[in-house]
């Protein structure tokens, strides 16, 4: 049963029995939970002696079909804050109805449900999960969000993970702020602009003193200001979920939604304020700030450490390693993300703990005070996004660069598996705005041109029955070592090694052996031998196989037939197997693949498959570089072309017969 949202007049507490009895979306039957109405108001508040406030107005009824969908009765808001003033949210109400034995029941959320959680000094999250939920349940809340920046609108987002049936948005401005608008995503929307008429009344007090015995009086009078206030509408139906597809550094960031930008206020008889920048003034802002310029200028908290550094280097690179690798094993991340101190570089120093900023600061100034060149480099990590215009809130994270020899080094050292030009995954993400002395600024790419090689060398038996006996030996090289130590390295080798075999189709794993799981000067190295059951078809006299066994890509993993998003890999990489087989004594080959090479699209990628082998040995290479790690969606039909013949070779077959008491076999032809 599903029902249309068009029609519906939308009241708090009033839900149909037509929305508690629908059991799927009609436009998306896959949804588990469906947003059924969605309002958001926007508008500005003005208090005598406050000042302009923004009050947002929200109120959201999902309906949530079955368990999968129960994650959308748990609701979280970000509010901000700086030193003087915070936003605050007031008048939270949340309902759960269900159909319960044909009778609706009503279950109201307590004030116990709702937590705040400290995200950063400039950010906190409140969260709270309805009651009584149950598979068909509908919810709505609505709550006011309060907040004292009114130089600032939040993002409007216009898309969810799942369907949004009917959504109205309407953003009033007075006439006295404007702003600019910037578009994201993929949806087609039609904003609808208007105006109306605002007031504002003020009442002014006014004191004499007069008459022989100075007598003080008050008087008070009332001003009516007349002003028009600008509105934007978003009024749609049938908003589609935003799916989730592979090779994406972040859904978020393709999530249909309007930016709003401050460029300038004008109040009457005033003069214009503008706030439109750019990203040099951005980021000068924030170099000349106390809680980040003036954190690289303090430097004696760590003058003995960086003495005897220096004592036990003899070149710049030494030296770059020995301040990096000092500052990662003194410190500790804290998990709180940010280019502004928390602590302040001293106090971080001192408690071995801090944010992004207090780690990478520290490394900052320590190399700059060693006499190298040194900067900072301001980044958006890759769940932050992209900037779409000129916003310290464009960043949230800060790095260390160094000029050597005309070459450039990155350094983040809040990651223990992360070295010299070995970034953490999270900083991937396009360019970073370094920062020199000045406060002027240069981009840097932040993505490595190096290949991150994971490559696996087997030796195997092949039984008559199928079955394998094998030596594996697999090494992980730069950022897939960088990404297996992250997984791995703390993790109980027992429990390793069982989802290791559970991932190989049950294979049994003796005389494992791991090197260099922490060094991180050094490849990942794993080596092990294995008994694999039900890797070929024993077909009468013939045996059929695909040369990789376990390690064979089976399905392409890009299926849609367009794709909008690019393709992105994080980094480039290379797929490397060696394979020896040895068959049957009394066997021989009849067919076997034959070789392959090809090549992507301006260089972005190579395939190499050769087999070769003679008497009871075969030999395989298998050779995938991808040499790019972000692929623009226009070249999507040649990726998805290129990985369906790299799996349907990868899945051909070796054909073997057995050899006959006169020593012939009979003829298949190639493999299939």
């Amino acid at each position: 049963m599903a029902f249309s949202a068009n029609a519906q007049n939308f009241k708090f507490g009033k839900v149909s029995d037509a929305e508690l009895s629908e059991t799927f979306n009609p436009n998306d039957s896959s949804a588990a939970a469906t947003v059924l109405y969605r309002s958001k108001s926007v508008r500005f508040n003005y208090a005598q002696g406050a000042g302009f406030t923004i009050i947002t107005d929200v109120f959201e009824r999902i309906k949530i079909y079955n368990k999968a969908g129960f994650d959308y009765a748990t609701i979280s808001q970000i509010l901000y804050r700086n030193d003087s003033d915070a936003e605050s949210i007031s008048g939270l109400k949340a309902y759960t109805y269900s159909l319960v034995n044909g009778k609706v029941e009503k279950s109201k959320m307590e004030k116990s449900a709702v937590f705040t959680t400290e995200l950063s000094k400039y950010r906190n999250e409140e969260k709270f999960t309805l009651p009584n939920i149950k598979e068909g349940s509908v919810i709505e809340y609505e709550y006011k969000i309060i907040s004292p920046f009114y130089y600032s609108i939040d993002e409007i987002v216009l898309q969810y993970d799942i369907p949004i049936k009917k959504q109205e948005i309407t953003i009033a401005t007075p006439e006295y702020f404007n702003f600019k608008t910037s578009m994201k995503g993929y949806l087609a929307v039609t904003p609808k602009y208007g105006a109306k008429s605002g007031n504002i009344n003020l009442t002014n007090k006014n004191r004499t003193t007069g008459g022989g015995f100075d007598v003080t009086s008050t008087k008070y009078s009332n001003q009516n200001i007349d002003f028009k206030i600008n509105t934007t509408d978003y009024s749609m139906t049938n908003v589609p979920a935003l799916k989730e597809e592979p090779f994406v550094n972040d859904m978020n960031n393709y999530r249909s939604s309007v930016d709003y930008e401050l460029q300038y206020i004008k109040f009457p008889q005033q003069l214009q304020e503008n706030y439109a920048t750019t990203w040099e003034a951005v980021i000068k802002k924030i170099y000349e700030s106390e809680g980040f310029g003036l954190q690289l200028k303090s430097t004696r908290y760590f003058k003995e450490d960086l003495e005897a550094i220096k004592s036990k280097t003899s070149s710049p690179l030494e030296l770059i390693g020995g301040i990096f690798f000092h500052v990662q094993n003194h410190m500790n991340w804290n998990n709180i993300y940010g280019y502004y101190v928390d602590k302040g570089v001293r106090t971080a120093y001192k408690e071995r703990t801090g944010n992004i900023a207090d780690i990478n600061l520290i490394l900052t100034a320590m190399l700059q005070e060693a006499g190298l060149d040194a900067s900072p480099v301001l980044v958006s990590t890759r769940s932050h996004g992209v900037p779409m215009f000129p916003t310290r809130e464009g960043f949230n994270y800060v790095i260390a660069s160094v000029e050597i020899d005309g070459e450039m080094v990155l350094l983040d050292a809040t990651n223990k598996y992360a070295r010299p030009n070995l970034l953490p995954t999270r900083t991937l993400n396009w360019f970073g705005k370094k920062i020199e002395k000045d406060g002027s600024s240069v981009s840097v790419n932040l993505f490595p041109s190096q290949l991150s090689e994971d490559k696996i060398q087997m030796s195997v038996k092949l039984n008559e029955n199928g079955s394998l006996n094998g030596k594996l030996r697999h090494t992980n090289r730069y950022y897939n070592a960088y990404l297996f130590r992250n997984k791995y390295a703390n993790s109980n080798e027992e429990d390793y090694l069982e989802k290791l075999e559970n991932r190989n189709n049950g294979m049994e794993i003796s005389n494992y052996e791991i090197k260099n799981k922490k060094d991180i000067s050094k490849p990942v190295q794993e080596s092990y031998e294995f008994i694999l059951e039900r890797q070929a078809d024993v077909i009468g006299d013939k045996i059929y196989f695909s040369p990789l066994f376990h390690l064979v890509e089976t399905e392409n993993p890009f299926k849609l037939e367009e794709r909008r998003y690019p393709v992105d890999f994080t980094f480039p990489q290379r797929d490397k197997y060696l394979v020896t087989i040895t068959i049957p004594d009394d066997y021989e080959v009849i067919s076997k693949p034959e070789d392959m090479t090809i090549g992507l699209i301006d260089g972005i990628g190579t395939f190499q498959y050769k087999i070769m082998g003679s008497g009871q040995q075969l030999q395989l290479m298998v050779d995938l570089k991808l040499n790019q790690p972000i692929i623009a969606a226009e070249h999507y039909s040649y990726l998805k072309e290129f990985f369906k013949n790299l799996v349907e070779k990868q899945t051909e077959k070796v054909v073997l017969a057995k050899i006959t008491s006169n020593g012939t076999t009979e003829s298949t032809g190639k493999g299939r």
